[in-house]
């Protein structure tokens, strides 16, 4: 179970919360589920801990991550700006924070709307790389009077595994640095990240690598379905539109990986048995192999003849497989945004299954609001963040206590609960979210 860290339980000696208590290892695959522990995180684990503060319509949020993860609510009930949060830090690495900003309309489009009339948001997060290390990053951006934004503060700190290592760690503030281990820092700037400014350097480069690696997929098969420029085909793009050259990558490269997505999918979808890339003149598409008669071989059909469903499942499971043959750039988290759309119910089953084996390799969330993708006795209730709007504020915590018992006692599926609108946030951990807060930017970032 995810759960909030009152001020009072932070380790005072490196400023944040205990890490030996919220980063070691799980115990085995084979443990109890119904006893699973709110601090058992996997090595697959990288965020371990998302805090977010006015940011779209979440006023508080205060929670932590396993391995799998489902975001789980209705329509509108802001699933998606939590991981937007995350995917606005990813884009502002890997292009800038204003063309980040500007994409979605602007700070005053970001930033929560209310009665206080906040002028910032925040987000903190605690991580954990593939090598041990353990680290926390934070910052918070606001408006200008005179308009426009500022990266009003900023922190990094972390921590390596080896037992006698010194915290590396830099602090920003108001376009400063005022506290940092480097001996030679370099120069700031209010309209950017300063992760960026240090990734050239040895003990920030890993940060930022990871952070910037991310994925987020909105899969469109119409993006698919066209004739694709070939690329590289390393990493899937978000939309999939270079489905075709990654998996024409996969096949070159991990063809065993490949040969696992063509085994999900021949799940999901009945009577397909294969599919590659195709050159069609400077453009690629993708050949699919389906029998579709009795004692016949299979027939070849390209992406224009296929369904929303084949399309958008096949874009699901590459995204989750595609780096699961350890490539050291390796996406260290996957976040899908409803993988269940447009499969028939009966794939549910399958689709879990996928998500389950990718998390063995690298994090994976997914927002939801399908009871079948949910009917598993075997998820634990810590892998499940309801999330609800409530006068359009946004309220994500772990499940509450009556979910949390029918599910641990196996009384009922979490797609059960779903079904009968008994999958709710724990109203204690909202309320310490909203409570403590405040003092939590206060005292990190400042």
């Amino acid at each position: 179970m995810s759960r909030v860290i009152p001020v009072g339980e932070r380790d005072t000696a490196f400023g944040f919360v205990n890490w030996s208590a919220t980063c070691g290892p799980t115990r085995g695959r084979g443990h109890d589920r119904r006893k699973t522990s709110e601090t058992d995180v996997t090595n697959t684990t990288f965020l371990t801990r998302v805090v977010l503060k006015n940011y779209k319509s979440i006023a508080a949020c205060d929670v932590r991550l396993q391995p799998l993860v489902f975001l789980v609510g209705p329509n509108g009930s802001g699933k998606s700006n939590f991981l937007d949060a995350l995917r606005l830090l990813n884009e502002s690495l890997n292009t800038s924070l204003d063309h980040a900003l500007r994409d979605r309309g602007g700070i005053n489009e970001v930033r929560r709307r209310s009665g206080g009339h906040p002028t910032h948001f925040s987000v903190l997060l605690e991580f954990q790389l593939a090598d041990g290390t353990i680290g926390t990053y934070s910052f918070r951006v606001g408006s200008r009077e005179q308009g426009g934004y500022e990266v009003q503060s900023e922190e990094c700190r972390i921590r390596p595994p080896r037992a006698l290592a010194t915290d590396i760690h830099y602090q920003v503030r108001d376009g400063q640095v005022v506290q940092t281990s480097l001996k030679i820092a370099p120069a700031t700037a209010k309209d950017r990240l300063y992760l960026v400014n240090v990734s050239g350097l040895p003990e920030f480069r890993p940060v930022y690598d990871a952070l910037s690696h991310m994925a987020f997929y909105n899969l469109n098969p119409d993006r698919i379905r066209d004739l694709q420029a070939p690329d590289a085909g390393e990493v899937l793009q978000r939309d999939g539109s270079n489905l075709a050259s990654v998996l024409g990558h996969l096949q070159q490269h991990s063809a065993t990986v490949k040969n696992r997505v063509e085994e999900f999918l021949a799940a999901v979808v009945p009577g397909v048995v294969g599919v590659e890339a195709k050159q069609v003149g400077p453009k690629e598409t993708l050949e699919f192999r389906q029998h579709v008669g009795v004692n016949q071989p299979p027939w070849r059909f390209f992406a224009a003849n296929m369904s929303d469903g084949t399309l958008r499942a096949l874009g699901v499971l590459v995204a989750l497989l595609q780096t699961s043959n350890g490539a050291p750039n390796r996406v260290p988290l996957v976040a899908i945004e409803e993988p269940e759309i447009a499969l028939h119910p009966a794939a549910a089953g399958v689709l879990r299954d996928c998500l389950r084996a990718a998390s063995q390799t690298t994090q994976v969330i997914v927002t939801s609001h399908s009871p079948d993708l949910l009917d598993d006795r075997e998820i634990p209730d810590n892998q499940i963040l309801p999330v609800v709007s409530e006068q359009g504020v946004t309220k994500i915590a772990p499940v509450d206590e009556a979910g949390r018992t029918a599910i641990r006692e196996h009384l009922y599926t979490p797609g059960e609960l779903l079904r009968l609108n008994q999958l709710t946030p724990d109203p204690e951990a909202v309320a310490v979210a909203d409570r403590y807060q405040p003092s939590l930017f206060d005292e990190v970032l400042h």
